[in-house]
């Protein structure tokens, strides 16, 4: 079986191996053939260490495909079903999920440190408990999401990731208000689907920020009403807020440095959302008089701060009646040969979305 494997953190080129199998198939598990991934920043960053993730590794979470195999007392699924990976699945037990707050159970997590794969030199394993850039791998039965057919597999990769985080932001974690403004520092495709999930919302004015001019270009066919560079930010501030500040403010890189840039563009009273994956090592700085004098709420959002189940079925019913565009998000489309490439232009913010069809 084909797949690309990060050998050692800190690489920054995937080898294609052809001697790869899978492993931990049995009871509730199943077998998933996979037919289209999405390359998400957060496989760079569990590639340079950002993210804690043991190697050698499979990258890719975001992805779609089609049962080939079902373990035993796995219910609701069966040979030939369409779905997509969840790769943060529910248990249902645990306290977050019995507070309602499934998108933060941690029994996802702990798959990330079990081989999902194998091959003559030893264990693989699967980044965020998956590794969706091969042909065919094992998950937990709650991994594997069914989907409409009416969804595309790369649309429903799409749906996986990075759509259901930035859409989240938007609608669960900040609620942004109709007529309010808004500013998304950010612009791959997490920061797209903010934008898009603000637009929904009935935001006035979304201003998106980024360094790269075509995704600032973008962000303008995507909803947003105005783009700038990061050193035009100040004076879209003081043009459209009178120098207040905005209502929401969405940090989408994961970096102490643009989330206090986002703070200092959040009016008093408004709402910074932490969107964006950061490093353990990289503190983000308050001082104890402006938390309390400026009343800015600082609200982080993990995987779109919801039940990720209820997500996907929005995320669905939007792009059905058009409310958001998912297909332009795929600005390229590689076979796994070309994986590479897809990385570098990543790095350089030329694509938004790279598809990779297996």
């Amino acid at each position: 079986m084909r797949a690309a494997v990060l050998h050692e953190t800190g690489q920054e080129k995937l080898e294609i191996l052809d001697d790869v199998e899978t492993v931990g198939f049995g009871p509730g598990k199943v077998k998933l053939r996979i037919r289209a991934t999405g390359l998400c920043h957060s496989d760079v960053s569990a590639m340079n260490g950002v993210l804690p993730q043991p190697a050698p590794f499979v990258p890719g979470h975001e992805g779609a495909g089609e049962v080939v195999d079902v373990g035993d007392g796995v219910t609701g699924l069966g040979v030939g079903d369409r779905v997509l990976v969840c790769w943060l699945p529910a248990c249902g037990a645990c306290p977050s999920c019995k507070r309602g707050q499934t998108q933060l159970c941690l029994a996802g997590f702990m798959n990330a440190g079990t081989p999902n794969f194998r091959r003559p030199g030893g264990e693989v394993f699967g980044f965020a408990g998956t590794g969706t850039f091969t042909e065919e791998v094992v998950v937990g039965a709650g991994c594997a999401v069914p989907i409409p057919d009416d969804v595309p597999f790369e649309i429903a990769a799409l749906i996986g990731c990075g759509v259901t985080t930035g859409l989240g932001a938007a609608i669960n974690t900040a609620q942004v208000e109709a007529g309010s403004s808004v500013a998304v520092i950010g612009c791959g495709g997490v920061g797209i689907s903010t934008v898009q999930g603000a637009r929904v919302r009935g935001a006035a004015q979304i201003v998106a920020v980024d360094p790269v001019a075509s995704r600032r270009e973008a962000a303008l066919r995507f909803g947003a009403t105005e783009a700038v560079s990061p050193g035009e930010l100040a004076d879209a501030k003081q043009r459209i807020t009178a120098g207040e500040g905005f209502d929401y403010v969405f940090e989408v890189v994961g970096k102490s440095a643009t989330a206090r840039t986002a703070y200092e563009n959040t009016r008093r009273g408004g709402t910074l959302c932490i969107v964006g994956a950061g490093a353990m090592d990289d503190n983000f700085q308050v001082n104890m008089f402006e938390l309390f004098f400026d009343e800015k709420r600082i609200l982080p959002s993990m995987y779109g701060g919801g039940d990720v189940l209820r997500s996907y079925e929005r995320a669905i019913a939007l792009w059905r009646a058009g409310r958001i565009d998912l297909e332009s998000m795929i600005t390229h489309r590689v076979r796994l040969d070309g994986i590479n490439d897809a990385l570098d232009q990543m790095r350089t913010g030329e694509s938004l979305r790279t598809c990779i069809e297996l």
